[in-house]
């Protein structure tokens, strides 16, 4: 049996999918308020061509656009892969009151990996952070992603050189 948590991250993870369908990078994302997914996002920055198309960014929009604010105090935010910079500031400005992480991201998560934007003291809101639910199927979701994408490149590699 799922928990609350488990049950959110597992819709998070359908998004993942969703975005690993369309080859990009499997990160996926649902904001809850009063217990119902009320926004969902998945990673569209290839596919779009623009660096915004982030998960996180785009469940926050929708979730803004739903309540009609761009306060989201009373959401929390589910997302398999821990926030980047640019993600982090936009949970800190949207005011969310906590985020559920399933992966987190050493060289560029902004949740206590390489920095921690959403507890800073120094900025006016700071956000309660969960980690690691879920993480196996949200970690190897995106270790066989990108060792799926290293074997296309070095194909494309070995092609291009048998063609010289």
């Amino acid at each position: 049996m799922y928990t609350r948590d488990e049950k959110y991250m597992s819709e998070a993870i359908k998004q993942a999918k969703k975005a690993l369908k369309i080859k990009e990078v499997p990160i996926g994302c649902v904001i809850v308020q009063n217990d119902r997914i009320i926004a969902r996002g998945y990673n569209k920055r290839n596919s779009k061509g623009c660096v915004l198309e982030h998960a996180e960014i785009s469940a926050i929009k929708k979730a803004c656009k739903k309540t009609g604010d761009w306060r989201l105090e009373d959401c929390t935010m589910y997302v398999t892969l821990e926030p980047c910079q640019m993600c982090a500031g936009a949970i800190v400005q949207s005011r969310l009151n906590k985020v559920v992480i399933g992966s987190m991201n050493p060289k560029a998560g902004c949740a206590g990996s390489v920095i921690n934007l959403l507890q800073m003291s120094q900025f006016n809101h700071q956000v309660e952070i969960e980690k690691g639910v879920l993480e196996e199927k949200c970690s190897s979701m995106l270790t066989e992603f990108f060792k799926e994408l290293r074997k296309i490149k070095k194909e494309a590699k070995a092609k291009e050189r048998a063609c010289k």
